[in-house]
């Protein structure tokens, strides 16, 4: 297997031990500085170019895409994508990802738990949003911050009002998020590799200090994982489209609490804290997935004209729940139904003997006219653009 990592730190000890990984296992590797691309749109095929000459053909690559060349970094990811070079994050995964606010919404329509989380930008809508997450003291999170940097503990609500108002005023966007109080200076990072965990950590803050990430100083201990936690930090991966990832979970009273998923983890801190071969991991899982590239199933479907994916939702008025999937006459109107959701569980080609239940979600691929017609009626938009009215300007 030809396989590039792509990164701008080939003497990182991330970057070093994926290389060597890969070296062992007989595989050609090189390390590729990603702001060294050029990106060939003028041909038939699409094509990239690097330092200048036609690139080789390759069987994967492995981004480390930094967050200060997160925009350039993902359009060559994205380039690879539709070459049909094997990526085991996306481009897309890797934007939402880096991105809290975006994370956290995407996180939360999955139901996967996390502190309570507001984002507002006006100073009249800061104290209620602080009184949402639970009130002081309150973590205050710059969107795109790294490393723990960014990340402030604002013990009162006129100091978080404060910070708040300076970081606006410089142009930042912050989250203001719940301090989970008996989790203090403490967190797990699980590296999530395809459908499992193939290691964890847990991260302790030294003395004050309430951010636990080992560039903050903190110390690190191997951890074994209960199967809730597992589960919660490999759902949250393949739900932002990354295959490898470090998911940080806080320890809650309830269960674990996803903060953030890291699409570039380090691997220094966690392999020392477990003595596994975790970049080993990431290669040979992408070994046994090179052939399987990921691909954007929206844009592949959606080319032909007339069908699209939707998502049905199964409604009680129409006497849809409590029947079989097969009941439904959705093959029969050109609709295929490709997974269903059902609350965290997800079944792939779910079988025609299914009884769908309440709050079930049906992800499907066929004709949109046809599916329109499996949704309840909502309220028309108008059809025709209204004439302009005699008076067009209102008086104040």
């Amino acid at each position: 297997m030809k396989i590039a990592v792509l990164s701008r730190a080939p003497q990182s000890y991330s970057t070093q031990r994926l290389r060597a990984a890969a070296v062992q296992r007989g595989h050609n590797v090189k390390v590729l500085n990603t702001l060294r691309f050029a990106i060939d749109l003028t041909s038939d095929e699409p094509d990239l170019l690097y330092r200048g000459k036609q690139l080789s053909d390759y069987d994967a690559i492995l981004p480390r895409i930094g967050s200060s060349i997160t925009y350039f970094g993902t359009a060559v990811v994205r380039q690879f994508e539709q070459m049909d070079v094997y990526t085991p994050n996306t481009a897309n995964g890797i934007q939402s990802a880096r991105d809290k606010l975006r994370a956290n919404q995407i996180l939360s329509r999955h139901n996967i738990a996390m502190p309570a989380t507001a984002f507002v930008r006006n100073r009249a809508d800061v104290r209620q949003a602080i009184e949402r997450v639970g009130g002081a003291p309150v973590v205050i999170k710059l969107l795109e911050g790294t490393q723990g940097i960014g990340v402030i503990l604002a013990p009162q609500v006129k100091v978080a009002e404060a910070i708040i108002e300076t970081l606006h005023s410089t142009n930042q966007n912050v989250l203001i998020q719940k301090f989970i109080s008996e989790s203090r200076g403490r967190d797990i990072r699980a590296l999530v590799v395809g459908d499992r965990v193939v290691a964890a950590m847990r991260r302790v803050a030294e003395g004050d200090e309430f951010r636990s990430n080992v560039h903050r100083g903190g110390r690190v201990e191997a951890v074994t994982l209960s199967p809730e936690y597992e589960q919660t930090a490999v759902r949250s991966a393949q739900i932002m489209g990354l295959r490898v990832a470090g998911v940080d979970m806080l320890e809650g009273n309830d269960g674990p609490l996803v903060m953030e998923v890291n699409s570039s983890p380090g691997l220094q801190g966690i392999e020392a804290a477990t003595g596994l071969d975790v970049a080993g991991a990431i290669v040979d899982y992408i070994a046994s997935q090179v052939d399987f590239p990921d691909i954007d199933v929206r844009q592949r479907l959606s080319v032909s004209t007339g069908y699209g994916v939707a998502e049905l939702v199964p409604n009680a008025s129409y006497g849809q729940i409590g029947k079989e999937l097969g009941e439904l006459g959705l093959w029969e109107r050109d609709i295929t139904v490709l997974t269903l959701h059902r609350g965290a569980q997800v079944i792939p080609n779910p079988r025609k003997h299914v009884v769908l239940e309440s709050g079930d979600r049906l992800l499907c691929f066929g004709k949109l006219d046809e599916m329109r017609g499996m949704i309840p009626e909502r309220r028309k938009r108008r059809a025709k653009v209204r004439k302009l009215p005699k008076e067009p300007l209102a008086d104040e």
